[in-house]
Protein backbone atom coordinates (compact mmCIF):
# COMPACT_ATOMS: atom_id res chain seq x y z
CA UNK A 1 0.00 0.00 0.00
CA UNK A 2 1.63 3.52 -0.83
CA UNK A 3 1.93 6.13 1.69
CA UNK A 4 2.92 9.44 1.18
CA UNK A 5 3.79 12.13 3.16
CA UNK A 6 2.84 15.71 1.47
CA UNK A 7 4.34 19.07 2.87
CA UNK A 8 1.30 21.12 2.42
CA UNK A 9 0.39 25.27 2.36
CA UNK A 10 4.13 25.64 0.82
CA UNK A 11 5.64 25.25 -2.64
CA UNK A 12 8.70 24.05 -0.91
CA UNK A 13 9.96 20.66 0.88
CA UNK A 14 10.62 21.08 4.25
CA UNK A 15 8.11 23.83 5.60
CA UNK A 16 4.46 24.17 5.66
CA UNK A 17 2.66 21.33 7.66
CA UNK A 18 3.46 17.55 6.24
CA UNK A 19 0.92 15.15 6.14
CA UNK A 20 0.52 11.65 5.65
CA UNK A 21 -1.85 10.89 2.75
CA UNK A 22 -2.99 6.73 2.01
CA UNK A 23 -5.55 6.14 -0.93
CA UNK A 24 -7.19 2.72 -0.19
CA UNK A 25 -8.66 0.62 -2.88
CA UNK A 26 -11.38 -0.42 -1.04
CA UNK A 27 -14.99 0.66 -0.66
CA UNK A 28 -14.04 1.34 2.75
CA UNK A 29 -12.37 2.04 5.53
CA UNK A 30 -10.57 -0.56 7.99
CA UNK A 31 -11.10 -0.93 11.41
CA UNK A 32 -10.63 1.98 13.63
CA UNK A 33 -7.69 0.59 15.82
CA UNK A 34 -5.67 0.26 12.36
CA UNK A 35 -6.40 3.97 11.11
CA UNK A 36 -4.98 4.87 14.50
CA UNK A 37 -1.85 2.61 14.42
CA UNK A 38 -0.68 3.80 11.32
CA UNK A 39 -1.41 7.80 12.55
CA UNK A 40 0.49 7.14 15.48
CA UNK A 41 3.08 5.32 13.19
CA UNK A 42 3.67 8.22 10.68
CA UNK A 43 3.54 10.46 14.27
CA UNK A 44 2.67 13.60 11.97
CA UNK A 45 -0.25 16.32 12.66
CA UNK A 46 -2.87 14.51 10.89
CA UNK A 47 -2.80 11.56 8.68
CA UNK A 48 -5.63 11.10 5.51
CA UNK A 49 -7.69 8.27 4.72
CA UNK A 50 -9.20 7.94 1.25
CA UNK A 51 -10.95 5.91 -0.79
CA UNK A 52 -13.13 5.85 -3.67
CA UNK A 53 -16.89 6.35 -3.68
CA UNK A 54 -19.67 5.04 -6.59
CA UNK A 55 -20.26 7.37 -9.11
CA UNK A 56 -23.25 9.57 -9.35
CA UNK A 57 -23.32 10.10 -5.89
CA UNK A 58 -22.58 13.44 -3.71
CA UNK A 59 -19.02 13.19 -3.21
CA UNK A 60 -16.31 10.70 -5.34
CA UNK A 61 -14.16 10.26 -2.55
CA UNK A 62 -14.16 9.71 1.74
CA UNK A 63 -12.05 11.17 3.83
CA UNK A 64 -11.13 10.95 7.47
CA UNK A 65 -8.26 12.38 9.31
CA UNK A 66 -6.43 10.82 12.40
CA UNK A 67 -3.28 12.66 14.87
CA UNK A 68 -1.25 10.37 16.61
CA UNK A 69 -4.04 10.27 19.19
CA UNK A 70 -7.38 10.89 17.70
CA UNK A 71 -9.77 11.41 14.95
CA UNK A 72 -10.44 14.88 14.00
CA UNK A 73 -13.26 16.42 12.29
CA UNK A 74 -11.67 18.94 10.31
CA UNK A 75 -8.25 18.90 8.48
CA UNK A 76 -7.60 21.75 5.73
CA UNK A 77 -3.93 20.27 5.22
CA UNK A 78 -4.05 16.25 5.13
CA UNK A 79 -6.94 17.28 2.86
CA UNK A 80 -5.15 20.11 0.53
CA UNK A 81 -2.72 17.05 0.65
CA UNK A 82 -4.82 14.49 -0.38
CA UNK A 83 -6.22 16.56 -3.36
CA UNK A 84 -2.53 17.11 -4.66
CA UNK A 85 -1.99 13.36 -4.37
CA UNK A 86 -4.79 12.75 -6.14
CA UNK A 87 -4.29 15.47 -8.97
CA UNK A 88 0.00 14.59 -8.76
CA UNK A 89 -1.11 10.87 -9.63
CA UNK A 90 -3.52 11.24 -12.33
CA UNK A 91 -5.91 9.39 -10.16
CA UNK A 92 -8.46 12.99 -10.62
CA UNK A 93 -8.60 16.01 -12.23
CA UNK A 94 -10.41 18.93 -11.89
CA UNK A 95 -12.68 19.87 -8.96
CA UNK A 96 -12.60 16.80 -6.15
CA UNK A 97 -16.09 16.15 -3.22
CA UNK A 98 -14.85 14.93 -0.08
CA UNK A 99 -17.05 13.14 2.15
CA UNK A 100 -16.00 13.59 5.69
CA UNK A 101 -17.47 14.15 9.54
CA UNK A 102 -17.82 17.53 8.69
CA UNK A 103 -20.18 17.34 5.55
CA UNK A 104 -18.86 17.45 1.75
CA UNK A 105 -15.41 19.40 1.05
CA UNK A 106 -14.48 20.44 -2.66
CA UNK A 107 -10.67 20.83 -3.83
CA UNK A 108 -10.41 22.37 -6.90
CA UNK A 109 -6.96 22.54 -8.82
CA UNK A 110 -6.22 26.01 -10.46
CA UNK A 111 -4.35 27.41 -12.90
CA UNK A 112 -1.63 28.63 -11.27
CA UNK A 113 -0.67 25.14 -10.11
CA UNK A 114 -2.52 26.06 -6.29
CA UNK A 115 -5.25 24.19 -4.97
CA UNK A 116 -8.70 26.06 -3.24
CA UNK A 117 -10.31 23.76 -0.31
CA UNK A 118 -14.26 25.15 0.52
CA UNK A 119 -14.90 24.57 3.53
CA UNK A 120 -17.50 25.44 6.19
CA UNK A 121 -17.04 28.94 7.82
CA UNK A 122 -16.46 28.65 11.45
CA UNK A 123 -19.16 31.02 13.24
CA UNK A 124 -17.16 33.05 16.16
CA UNK A 125 -18.99 33.92 19.34
CA UNK A 126 -17.17 36.73 21.15
CA UNK A 127 -16.79 34.88 24.88
CA UNK A 128 -14.72 36.12 28.25
CA UNK A 129 -10.94 35.55 28.06
CA UNK A 130 -10.69 32.15 30.26
CA UNK A 131 -8.92 32.27 33.38
CA UNK A 132 -5.10 31.02 32.85
CA UNK A 133 -5.03 31.99 29.17
CA UNK A 134 -3.18 34.87 29.17
CA UNK A 135 -0.37 33.04 31.46
CA UNK A 136 -0.98 29.43 29.58
CA UNK A 137 0.26 31.49 26.53
CA UNK A 138 2.49 33.67 28.29
CA UNK A 139 1.25 36.94 26.82
CA UNK A 140 -1.57 39.59 27.34
CA UNK A 141 -5.24 38.41 25.46
CA UNK A 142 -6.76 40.88 24.02
CA UNK A 143 -10.04 39.33 22.73
CA UNK A 144 -11.23 35.61 22.96
CA UNK A 145 -13.93 34.17 20.56
CA UNK A 146 -15.31 30.53 20.46
CA UNK A 147 -14.80 28.66 16.66
CA UNK A 148 -18.16 26.80 17.15
CA UNK A 149 -18.88 23.18 16.56
CA UNK A 150 -16.73 22.26 13.48
CA UNK A 151 -13.22 22.87 14.60
CA UNK A 152 -14.00 23.98 18.28
CA UNK A 153 -10.78 26.14 18.81
CA UNK A 154 -10.62 29.06 21.32
CA UNK A 155 -9.31 31.91 19.30
CA UNK A 156 -6.98 34.10 21.04
CA UNK A 157 -6.47 38.30 19.53
CA UNK A 158 -3.07 39.09 20.64
CA UNK A 159 -1.70 42.70 21.27
CA UNK A 160 0.77 42.00 17.78
CA UNK A 161 2.52 40.35 15.38
CA UNK A 162 5.69 40.18 17.56
CA UNK A 163 3.54 38.53 20.62
CA UNK A 164 2.25 35.85 18.37
CA UNK A 165 5.91 34.82 16.85
CA UNK A 166 7.11 35.02 20.86
CA UNK A 167 4.56 32.98 22.33
CA UNK A 168 5.94 29.91 24.36
CA UNK A 169 3.03 28.53 25.85
CA UNK A 170 2.43 26.03 28.77
CA UNK A 171 1.20 22.91 27.14
CA UNK A 172 -0.39 21.22 30.25
CA UNK A 173 -2.32 24.61 31.34
CA UNK A 174 -3.57 24.98 27.65
CA UNK A 175 -5.15 21.36 27.79
CA UNK A 176 -7.87 22.70 29.92
CA UNK A 177 -8.67 25.96 28.24
CA UNK A 178 -10.60 24.59 25.22
CA UNK A 179 -12.30 21.55 23.20
CA UNK A 180 -9.80 21.19 20.75
CA UNK A 181 -7.23 24.05 20.47
CA UNK A 182 -5.83 27.88 21.26
CA UNK A 183 -5.62 29.79 17.94
CA UNK A 184 -3.35 32.77 19.04
CA UNK A 185 -3.07 35.80 16.13
CA UNK A 186 -2.55 39.08 15.11
CA UNK A 187 -2.77 41.71 12.40
CA UNK A 188 0.66 41.81 10.45
CA UNK A 189 3.09 44.35 11.34
CA UNK A 190 3.85 45.14 7.68
CA UNK A 191 1.11 44.12 5.13
CA UNK A 192 3.29 44.39 2.39
CA UNK A 193 5.41 41.63 3.17
CA UNK A 194 2.93 39.55 1.99
CA UNK A 195 0.41 38.64 4.48
CA UNK A 196 -2.44 40.35 6.41
CA UNK A 197 -2.31 38.46 9.53
CA UNK A 198 -0.29 35.59 11.64
CA UNK A 199 -1.46 32.48 13.82
CA UNK A 200 0.06 29.87 15.75
CA UNK A 201 -1.86 27.05 16.55
CA UNK A 202 -1.71 24.80 19.87
CA UNK A 203 -3.52 21.48 20.01
CA UNK A 204 -1.88 19.26 23.27
CA UNK A 205 -5.79 18.16 23.95
CA UNK A 206 -5.40 15.94 20.46
CA UNK A 207 -1.53 15.15 20.37
CA UNK A 208 -0.53 18.30 18.70
CA UNK A 209 1.48 20.88 20.83
CA UNK A 210 1.95 23.07 17.82
CA UNK A 211 0.28 22.64 14.21
CA UNK A 212 2.97 23.63 11.41
CA UNK A 213 -0.02 25.06 9.45
CA UNK A 214 -3.51 24.71 10.56
CA UNK A 215 -6.30 25.06 7.20
CA UNK A 216 -8.97 24.36 9.13
CA UNK A 217 -8.17 27.34 11.55
CA UNK A 218 -8.35 29.24 8.77
CA UNK A 219 -11.86 29.46 8.62
CA UNK A 220 -12.71 30.90 11.56
CA UNK A 221 -9.31 33.61 11.17
CA UNK A 222 -11.09 34.44 7.55
CA UNK A 223 -14.41 35.57 9.30
CA UNK A 224 -12.29 37.22 12.16
CA UNK A 225 -9.46 39.37 10.01
CA UNK A 226 -12.15 40.13 7.05
CA UNK A 227 -14.24 41.96 9.58
CA UNK A 228 -11.69 43.91 10.68
CA UNK A 229 -9.29 44.34 7.75
CA UNK A 230 -12.79 44.81 5.66
CA UNK A 231 -11.75 42.13 2.94
CA UNK A 232 -12.69 39.15 1.84
CA UNK A 233 -9.54 37.89 0.22
CA UNK A 234 -6.54 38.00 2.73
CA UNK A 235 -3.38 35.91 3.08
CA UNK A 236 -2.29 34.20 6.15
CA UNK A 237 0.61 33.59 7.41
CA UNK A 238 1.03 30.69 9.95
CA UNK A 239 4.21 31.61 11.74
CA UNK A 240 5.64 28.11 13.57
CA UNK A 241 9.12 27.12 12.60
CA UNK A 242 8.20 25.54 9.70
CA UNK A 243 6.01 28.49 8.26
CA UNK A 244 2.94 28.50 5.79
CA UNK A 245 0.65 30.90 3.84
CA UNK A 246 -3.11 30.41 3.56
CA UNK A 247 -5.24 32.73 1.47
CA UNK A 248 -8.54 32.41 2.56
CA UNK A 249 -11.75 34.07 0.11
CA UNK A 250 -15.06 34.55 2.75
CA UNK A 251 -18.38 33.36 1.09
CA UNK A 252 -20.43 33.72 4.05
CA UNK A 253 -21.36 30.20 5.23
CA UNK A 254 -18.44 28.86 3.18
CA UNK A 255 -14.37 29.88 3.37
CA UNK A 256 -12.37 29.26 0.38
CA UNK A 257 -8.47 28.04 1.53
CA UNK A 258 -5.77 28.17 -1.21
CA UNK A 259 -2.24 26.51 -1.16
CA UNK A 260 0.46 24.77 -3.07
CA UNK A 261 1.70 21.34 -1.70
CA UNK A 262 4.88 19.27 -2.12
CA UNK A 263 5.30 15.58 -2.30
CA UNK A 264 8.43 14.95 -0.28
CA UNK A 265 8.24 11.00 0.40
CA UNK A 266 6.58 8.38 -1.72
CA UNK A 267 6.60 5.01 -0.04
CA UNK A 268 5.23 1.18 0.83
CA UNK A 269 3.50 0.38 3.63
CA UNK A 270 4.12 -2.92 4.58
CA UNK A 271 1.44 -3.98 7.16
CA UNK A 272 -1.90 -4.22 5.36
CA UNK A 273 -5.31 -3.62 7.44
Amino acid sequence: MRIRIVDAFTDRPFAGNPAGVLLLDSDGFPDDSWLQHVATEVNLSETAFAHPLPAGGEADWALRWFTPATEVDMCGHATLATAHVLHTTGTASGTVRFAARCGILTAAADEDGTLTLDFPTSPLTPVEIPDGLAEALGAEVVTAHDTGPHIGDLLAELPDESAVRGLDPDFAALVELSERGIIATAAADDPSAGYDFVSRGFFPRVGIDEDPVTGSAHTALAPFWSARLGHDELTGLQASARSGLVRTTLRGERTLLTGRAVTVIDGELLTAP
